[in-house]
Order: C-alpha cells, then sequence, then structure tokens
C-alpha cells in the first residue's frame, strides 16, 4: 500500500516551479536572519551576539514594566475576557488607545477611530489589503521595513520606492516622491522614528510631507511602532497632528515601548478630522479586511487600560536611558571600523544604518557575504543593508545589554582587521 502510495500523483506542489522557478523569493528581515545564523559556527564557545534583531525583550535590562505584567495576570484571572473580541477590539481598550494617542494631538481621537490588531505587521496587511484595487500603486521608504513589499505583493499592488536621504538625517526625498506618484498612487508611508536609520523627523520636515501628499491627493500612512523611543535632540511629533492638511492612517503597537513584541497587540488608528477617510469609503473597507483576519488575545486587550494609566514614567525614562547609552557606544565604536561609515548619529527606535567601504576589505563582495562572513568567524549577527533596500549597507542593532554591545562591536572591529586589504 505504501509502495502503491508514493507513485500516487497529486494535484499540490510547493510553489517552485513554472512561472515562480525565476521570481525571487520574499525579503523578510527574519528570512535572511536564520540564513545568517545557519553559518554560525557551532564550536564557538563564545556567546552569540544579536546585532540584527528588533527583539531586546530577552536582555534583564529591558524588561516590561511591572505594570504591564500586573495588568495581563488581572486581565487574565479576571475570567472575563476568555470570548472572542469583537472585529474591531474591545472598547475599554480602544478608549485607552484614543486617550493616550490623543495627548499629543490638536484634537481629540475616539474610540471608533481605533482599530485593534494582532501587532503592527497585522495592522500592515489590513491597511494594504484595503488599499488594494487594480493598477494601484503605494510609495514606501528605501531603505524600509521589507514586510510592507511582501504584504503589497500579496494584495497585488504595485510598490514605488522613494529614498530616504543619508546626508540630510535621512529625511523623505519629496521631489522623488512626487516624481514617482501619478494619479493611481493611493498613499506613502513613512516610518517615524525610523527603522532601520534611527532618525527622527522633525516637525518642519512632517509639515513638509503632509503637504506634499495633499498636493499628490495621497494618504500618509504613519508607522509609529517606535512612537516616543528618542533620545536625541528631535522630539518625536505624531504624523496625526498634521491630519487636517491630509489624512493620516497611523499604526503602532505596544511592542516596543513596553518590549513585549510576543504579546503581539497593535493598532490602526484613523486620524480624520475632515472626514477624507470616511468619506472615501476607506474606513468601511477596514472594517470588512478586519472580518477575515485574526484578533489578538482577548485578554491583552483588555490589560491596555491598565497599562497606560499605570506604567510610571520611571520605567520609561529607563529605557530611553539604557539606549542612548547603547547608541552612544554604538556609534562611537561602529567609528572606530575603517570600513564602516556612520552617516549620522541614531535619535531614535533601536537601529542605525552604516554604508561598508568594501574596498578596504580583502575576500568580501557584499553585505551580505560581509555578514554571513560575520557569523561564521565572530558569532555576531548583522542584518545586510539588501534586506531593507540598501546594497553594501548594514542595519546594527543597539538594543541590547551594554557589555554584550561592546564585545560584538569588538568582534567586528577584529573581523575588519583579520580582511583588511594589505598595501
Amino acid at each position: 500500500m505504501v509502495e502503491k502510495e508514493s507513485k500516487k500523483k497529486w494535484n499540490f506542489e510547493g510553489n517552485f516551479h513554472g512561472e515562480q522557478k525565476t521570481a525571487s523569493p520574499p525579503i523578510t528581515v527574519r528570512g535572511i536572519l536564520y540564513m545568517i545564523m545557519r553559518s554560525l559556527n557551532k564550536d564557538d564557545d563564545r556567546p552569540i551576539i544579536p546585532l540584527g534583531h528588533g527583539d531586546p525583550s530577552a536582555f534583564p535590562c529591558f524588561r516590561t514594566s511591572a505594570a504591564a505584567e500586573d495588568a495581563v495576570v488581572d486581565a487574565l484571572r479576571s475570567a472575563r475576557y476568555n470570548s472572542y473580541s469583537p472585529t474591531v477590539g474591545i472598547l475599554p481598550a480602544r478608549r485607552a488607545i484614543a486617550g493616550y494617542l490623543s495627548h499629543d494631538l490638536p484634537y481629540n481621537l475616539s474610540p471608533d477611530d481605533v482599530y485593534l490588531t494582532v501587532g503592527c505587521s497585522n495592522a500592515i496587511e489590513v491597511i494594504i489589503e484595503a488599499l488594494a484595487r487594480p493598477g494601484a500603486n503605494i510609495l514606501f521608504p528605501r531603505p524600509g521595513f521589507p514586510y510592507y513589499d511582501v504584504r503589497a505583493a500579496c494584495s497585488n499592488l504595485e510598490v514605488r520606492h522613494y529614498d530616504l536621504l543619508p546626508d540630510k538625517g535621512w529625511e523623505v526625498d519629496l521631489e522623488a516622491v512626487e516624481a514617482l506618484s501619478d494619479e493611481n498612487t493611493v498613499a506613502m508611508v513613512i516610518i517615524n522614528p525610523g527603522n532601520p536609520c534611527g532618525n527622527v523627523y522633525s516637525p518642519q520636515h512632517l509639515e513638509k510631507i503632509a503637504e506634499k501628499a495633499r498636493k499628490l491627493g495621497i494618504l500618509v500612512i504613519a508607522d509609529e511602532v517606535y512612537e516616543q523611543i528618542t533620545f536625541g535632540s528631535t522630539k518625536f511629533v505624531p504624523m496625526a497632528a498634521f491630519a487636517a492638511t491630509v489624512p493620516v492612517i497611523t499604526l503602532g503597537s505596544v511592542s516596543k515601548r513596553w518590549i513585549v513584541p510576543g504579546w503581539r497587540l497593535g493598532w490602526l488608528v484613523t486620524c480624520d478630522p475632515t472626514a477624507a477617510l470616511k468619506n472615501s469609503g476607506l474606513i468601511e473597507r477596514i472594517t470588512e479586511c478586519l472580518e477575515v483576519t485574526t484578533d489578538p488575545a482577548t485578554f491583552i486587550q483588555a490589560a491596555i487600560p491598565q497599562i497606560l494609566e499605570k506604567t510610571k514614567e520611571e520605567f520609561y525614562s529607563n529605557i530611553i536611558a539604557i539606549l542612548r547609552r547603547c547608541a552612544d557606544i554604538c556609534f562611537d565604536r561602529l567609528q572606530e571600523i575603517p570600513c564602516i561609515t556612520c552617516p549620522s548619529k541614531p535619535e531614535g527606535s533601536m537601529f542605525l544604518m552604516v554604508k561598508l567601504n568594501l574596498e578596504l576589505l580583502d575576500d568580501i563582495g557584499d553585505d551580505m557575504e560581509f555578514c554571513i562572513k560575520l557569523a561564521e568567524e565572530e558569532s555576531v549577527v548583522v542584518l545586510p543593508g539588501v534586506a531593507v533596500g540598501m546594497k553594501n549597507w548594514l542595519r546594527v542593532t543597539f538594543a541590547c545589554d551594554h557589555s554584550c554591545l561592546e564585545d560584538g562591536l569588538g568582534r567586528m572591529k577584529a573581523f575588519y582587521q583579520r580582511h583588511a586589504k594589505k598595501h
């Protein structure tokens, strides 16, 4: 019977043949990092240094607040949140998030403006699918977060990339935005504070973005998953502060500010004081898309009001102090490596982008090879720039214990010295 079954012709197969055979697989940060980690030397007794991740929760210094932990325990033990969630999320959580985000706005958000999602990734899926229509295109930043490109491909939404300008603090190239846009462009995405660049946009630059988007008739999707995680001279200002000029969709989550990415609680917020989104039918479409996705865990939703109300300022300021110190260490140590150039010191998020000078290196052809050999020889994992749209750059994470960071950057320096081109 088994032998007969092995000869049976089935009508399914992995999608690697025919027209798809020459297509590139989707690029994801996780996929690239997993591939690089396969190069780690199992005989190296030193600890692996993870400078490519966006999840510092494994380090004790980045433990979430006691208030957040207590809120989840209280919600779970109440036995009131074991049922399915409403499509848009439970009302107390939406009300709390509306109030939390309204603190920095010239108007008040309503709970009806807030839609809860399974992390920010699910919020990305929902807004991309809601905007997709035949012939439409959308503008993404380069460098950027590759998950946007993956989701746009799934929704058959054409992607056009505008550049961020490293010599101008990674500001948006607004001339490129206008040149790329046409009557079928539906939106542009900005990520602020920046992943992967560590930049924070000034209110003046955000205002220019709003005015350009208004001129082009497109909405702004503001990915603010790193909101309030700033430690430089530029204060975080939400894009929704300019929603009277251009309609804004804000995406966020508890993942980064509270260091709990595994809790998978995010939000999509319609910032629409002029009712442009409502009148277009987009809000109705967002709800339709949510109806065919899964909901975040109800007890995590229920914990949100208590998390927002009872987390002490001391927790936030401590996390910022750690990140500031680590950003300083990372920026200073990387400048000691001649083949690496840092365009600017990070002011927010948990990353910075650095450029590789391959002419100073022997036997390394590109950023991917650099990262693979670095993992193999030094047990240090960083993300090649090609993963975020910038070939021969690197994205380096500084959100880890400072001693671990010092160790990893020291190994990177030793790696350079071993591979430096001899004159």
